[in-house]
């Protein structure tokens, strides 16, 4: 179930979950900086197809023992895979896929925001004209040796 950022208030931010027929909002406070204070550091202008090479491009933004997080352009697939040892946040920047989530498959737009807990198989197809821009937040840290592919190569 996506959510949608809704509003920024002097520290706090509150987001609505949305899901058929009902509603729920969550309050977060501390240090939460709103995405444009992210876009002074991150290139968030729209991509251009032509300047994305690879299937997926990956791009380390900050981390330390506990987190970490990176930009990543998918202009074809991720393919199925999971992780043993940590959890991972997406927030959907552009574009458009279809997502895979354990037996769940649906359609991810810009603005929609992923939980993707530990030892869940997930993967992603671009549908869009441009590649998924995603900010992927991964705790702990992801040095990638976490990624199991799956099934499991033999």
């Amino acid at each position: 179930m996506p959510l949608q950022v809704n509003d920024w208030v002097s520290g706090f931010t509150t987001m609505t979950i949305k899901s058929n027929n009902w509603f729920s909002v969550l309050v977060f406070t501390g240090t939460i900086f709103p995405l444009s204070a992210v876009a002074q550091n991150l290139d968030l202008r729209p991509v251009r197809t032509a300047q994305i090479s690879k299937p997926v491009e990956v791009y380390p933004l900050a981390g330390d023992s506990l987190v970490s997080s990176f930009l990543i352009y998918v202009n074809d697939q991720v393919r199925p895979h999971y992780h043993e040892l940590h959890s991972e946040h997406v927030m959907v920047l552009e574009g458009q896929g279809i997502m895979a989530l354990g037996d769940s498959v649906f359609t991810v737009n810009a603005g929609d925001f992923l939980f993707i807990p530990r030892g869940t198989v997930h993967s992603v197809s671009k549908t869009s004209e441009v590649p998924l821009k995603v900010i992927s937040i991964q705790a702990p840290n992801f040095d990638g040796s976490d990624r199991v592919p799956f099934p499991p190569k033999k």
